[in-house]
Formats: C-alpha cells, structure tokens, sequence
C-alpha cells in the first residue's frame, strides 16, 4: 500500500499543475519513485507528468471507470515509493448525475484512495479571507480530508503571513507559500495546455518548477502527510485491443491516447505499430486495424491534405478492414477540415464529414454511447464510456450514424459519430466500455 496525496484546489487556474510538475520533479531527483495520476478525463497533463517523473502517469475517473479498473489502475503506485495525482477544475466539481463509482470529482479519487488532499489555493486579491475558502473545502465533505494548503501568488513577505494567520486562526496547515512569479506559466491553447512534446525545454522548465519548490514549499512535511487506503485489486480490468496488430497514429495532430488505453492492448498481447500522418508515412501494411485518435489536425490542416501516401494507404486499408478515428482523427477521416481563418482542406474522403474551426462552438462534457454498428472490436449493442472536448462545427455528416449518444445527464447529443463501411467516427474519445 503505497503512500499518497492529491495535489487539487478551489477552481482551476490556481497554479496546481506548476506544483505537481514542481515536485514531480524534485522527489524524483531525492531518488524517490513517484508514480504519478490524473483526475478526470485528461489527455495532456499526464505527458508532462511522464516528463517530470519518468514514470507514465494514469487518469483516474470516477465517472466512466468502474471500480475494478479504477482500484487496478492505482495499483500501479504499488512499485512506487510515493503516489501523486493532480485534480482537475475545483475539489468537488463534477456532474449533477453520477456514474458507477462517482460524479467525476477529484474528490471522489481521493475519498477512494484514501489520498489526503493538499489544496493550492491563489491568495492574489485577498489575504485572511483565503482561510475562509480553505476552511469551507475542509468542512464540506468530511470524508475527504484536508491535509493542509500551498499558497501561491504571494505578493511580499507581509501578504504571506497575513494570509498565513488566517489559515491559523482556522487550524488549517500550510505547507508552503509561492511568491507570484509570471514566467512559470505555462502557454495554453483552445484545449489546454501547450503539449508536452512541443516544448524544447521542457526539461529545463520542469527542473525550475523544482527548484522553485524546493524554496518555499516544505516538501518533507508533504510526504510525512501521505497515505492510503488499501484496495482488493482484481487481476483483469482493462480495455481490450480492438485487434492484435493496431496501426496507431502518433504525431504533433494525433497525440491523445489514454495510457490506461495502450497499456491495456498490450496487457493482453497486442502490438502496437505508430506512425506519422504528418510525415505522410502509411500504416503498416499487415496492420489489422488503423486507429486515428485525437489531437490538433486543425493546426496542421495544410500538411494533412497534402499526405497523398497516407490517403492512399488509408484508403486501401479500408477496403478490407477497419479505421477508427477519435475526434481530431475522426475529423480527419471526412471530406474537409475548415481551419480558423476559413481554408477548407481535404482530408482523407473516407466518411461524408466536413467540419470548421471558423465557427467555433466548444464541445465538452462527459458522454455515453450506445453502438448501432460494430467499432472497432466492439459489437454492435456495446456501450461506452468517454468524454467530448472540441471547439469544431459539423458542416455536413452524411453517413449513417454510428451511436446513441447522451451527455452524463441522459440528455442526447447530436455528435453521434458515424460510418461507411469499414470506417468508423466519433467525437467522444473512449475512456471504458461499461455494462
């Protein structure tokens, strides 16, 4: 039973991220093994959590997860000296209407994990009153507990220890405070943060995010403050591969894959086979299926249309077996991508799909589908849990849809993918089948 602690905060935009890379970063360079985690349907932060750890980082979502994959994926903390997992959006944000094991809250991992939360609370704009949040959040579910709290964005010695006396007067502890420092942020983009793979010094960014902890966060009373709760672990919960021999698409516009997704197909023996749509590389020949996941092929739109080898290949592969794409991917099966300043680009021409980024409209929420057609190695009839997050407009789909989709309310959505023979579509990105 590995030791650990939930790195969350009121709301986002308080500076979680920069912490959790931060140390991250600096119990690995202590020679401690730290096996990182996600809360919530995430597919960017968990990169920079590989970065700064050197360990593949797992989300964790009580929404779509059922309990045994949930209590297997934590398990793989049991090598790790130290177990860290970042939330996502506030503590106890989630959905009115909860899944199997919870609404979706980081609150519920860290309620499930038994994993003391450490909440990093942005004191710009106030000092006492922050004590006031703090306090809130420790009373509101006492089943959750508050380990203590990281100030950021402190403005000067005597902001800190205002805003440290209030926390006192409460009896909430605080483990550090973070002087405000604008050049720590990381660049953002429609869908979050910059990638991890598109920072050239990334390695030199995490390192200062460690060092800049080191000073002002006492990171031994962190690990002191740890725990766990013991879990029976089944030996059997992960998505099955769709086939043996899975062509997957894996570049700077098809970069978002759940590591609980791969690990899982290789878990039960099935190769793997990446290549490069951007380099106009063709899926492996003997592939048995061709998977296009999500990412940013509206950044990359003009490369993608001009990928003639990879549209051919693609093509011939369909013929005689199946191409799944997700999201970014799935757009880049249609017959047009409409990028933000209004330039249609053809893509592959495998479905009737043609979609604009210059109408922009954001897409987000959890969903559950309902398949009316085989995809991808599931049945027809097969349901599935997963999360939407896009700012594109469907233009045209003149395919046959592919699902009945709902929103985490039951409520339908119209992006209810699509199919033409052997290819299939969908907007939502998969997280878990479920009963």
């Amino acid at each position: 039973m590995t030791p650990g602690l939930l790195v969350a905060a009121p709301a986002s935009g308080t500076g979680k991220t920069t912490v959790m890379l931060g140390l991250l970063r600096a119990l690995r360079d202590d020679g401690v093994t730290v096996q990182p985690f996600k809360s919530g349907p995430d597919y960017i932060d968990p990169a920079f959590h590989r970065a700064a750890s050197g360990r593949a980082s797992f989300n964790l979502d009580s929404w779509s997860m059922p309990a045994a994959m949930l209590d297997t994926l934590a398990a793989k903390a049991d090598d790790a000296d130290f177990a860290l997992a970042e939330g996502s959006m506030g503590l106890f944000d989630g959905v009115a209407r909860p899944g199997e094991t919870g609404n979706g809250a980081s609150a519920d991992i860290a309620r499930r994990m038994g994993w003391p939360v450490v909440l990093v609370i942005d004191v710009s704009g106030q000092a006492q009153s922050a004590a006031a949040t703090a306090l809130g959040f420790s009373r509101y579910d006492p089943s959750v507990p508050i380990a203590g709290v990281i100030l950021n964005r402190v403005a000067s010695p005597r902001h800190e220890r205002l805003a440290r006396a209030g926390m006192d007067a409460v009896g909430i502890r605080v483990f550090g405070a973070l002087p405000r420092r604008g050049d720590l942020k990381l660049p953002e983009r429609h869908l979050g943060l910059v990638q991890a793979v598109e920072h050239a010094d990334l390695d030199a960014r995490i390192d200062e995010y460690a060092t800049f902890l080191r000073a002002h966060v006492d990171i031994p009373a962190l690990r002191e403050a740890a725990a766990a709760t013991a879990r029976s672990v089944p030996l059997d919960a992960w998505v099955r591969p769709p086939a043996q021999r899975i062509a997957l698409a894996q570049d700077a516009a098809f970069s978002f894959t759940y590591e609980h997704v791969l690990e899982g197909w290789r878990r039960a023996g099935a190769e793997v086979l990446p290549f490069s749509p951007l380099a106009d590389e063709a899926p492996a020949s003997d592939a048995d299926i061709v998977w296009l996941p999500g990412g940013y092929p509206e950044l990359h739109a003009g490369r993608l249309s001009e990928a003639r080898s990879f549209h051919a290949a693609l093509a011939e592969h369909a013929e005689t077996r199946p191409v799944h794409g997700e999201c970014g991917g799935y757009m880049a099966l249609g017959e047009g991508l409409i990028d933000a300043d209004g330039t249609r680009h053809r893509m592959a021409g495998l479905l009737g799909l043609v979609t604009s980024y210059a109408q922009r409209k954001m897409h987000l929420g959890y969903r559950r589908a309902s398949l009316l057609a085989p995809m991808a190695g599931f049945a027809q009839g097969a349901k599935l849990a997963g999360h939407e997050f896009h700012y594109s407009t469907i233009l045209e789909q003149s395919d046959a849809p592919l699902a009945d989709v709902v929103d985490a309310q039951g409520e339908a959505v119209p992006e209810t993918g699509s199919r033409r023979g052997r290819v299939t579509g969908t907007f939502f990105h998969m997280i878990a089948p479920v009963s």
